[in-house]
């Protein structure tokens, strides 16, 4: 059974969130408990499901990927089976960076990140539309991104 957090576990979540390569030895001075102590309690974090994972942010532009765009999917049944058969299908994807059923004019709302316009075309033509149960898609080109990848405040 998970171990409620205290403020010390708190602390080396933020620190992490922060930068995830900082050691333990620094983690372990900066919350004011032994290595050994914050060793544990990282571990306990990890075990328990606080922390899901830790990897490096990639800069897009770096690797070609400059273009964020974010389209909206609308579904031609709503039906768990359909529902499924589509995010199976997202799952499979590279490309698609988040994907997310949401409540409004949409069912889902997919994150993608390519080239330039030209590479969403071809992707959009190619996979995005024959996905299983497509309706209708709305793509929206990201003129800047103001807030990404937020740490979470708590």
């Amino acid at each position: 059974m998970p171990v409620e957090l205290d403020k010390t576990d708190y602390k080396i979540l933020r620190l992490l969130q922060q930068d995830g390569r900082t050691g333990n030895a620094e983690i372990a001075k900066r919350v004011n408990v032994s290595a050994a102590t914050c060793h544990r309690r990282t571990q306990r974090l990890f075990e328990d499901g606080y922390i899901q994972n830790v990897r490096a942010q990639i800069a897009p532009d770096k690797v070609d990927r400059g273009a964020l765009v974010m389209v909206g999917v609308v579904l031609d049944r709503s039906t768990p089976e359909s529902f499924g058969a589509f995010e199976a299908a997202c799952r499979a994807l590279p490309f698609i960076l988040d994907c997310h059923l949401v409540a409004g004019d949409f069912d889902y709302f997919l994150k993608i990140r390519v080239r330039d316009m030209a590479d969403f075309n071809h992707l959009h033509g190619d996979q995005l539309i024959a996905l299983p149960g497509v309706r209708q898609t709305r793509t929206f080109f990201v003129m800047k991104e103001v807030v990404d990848n937020a740490p979470l405040a708590f």
